[in-house]
């Protein structure tokens, strides 16, 4: 059964060894994949595209916990009571 490769563009492990930045460089800002024996083994991205990854998953984790606080009962308060 063949593998799924997300990214457009992939590596050998071998050649990601020889230089890890310029394989990181081929995917020009997008993942790359690090293949052994045709499969991907991991998946490398920029610092930028991580960073923007964990940002996503965190706000979709706040949409989720404001989601299931929607039906709790809420308190009026006033700003100069606190």
């Amino acid at each position: 059964m063949k593998q799924r490769i997300c990214p457009e563009v992939s590596v050998s492990l071998s050649d990601f060894k020889k230089d890890p930045i310029a394989a990181v460089e081929t995917g020009n800002g997008l993942p790359v994949a690090v293949l052994i024996q045709e499969k991907p083994e991991f998946y490398c991205v920029p610092a930028d595209v991580f960073e923007a990854m964990v940002e996503s998953i965190e706000d979709h984790e706040l949409v989720q916990l404001v989601e299931s606080r929607r039906s709790e009962r809420s308190i009026s308060v006033k700003l100069e009571d606190l």
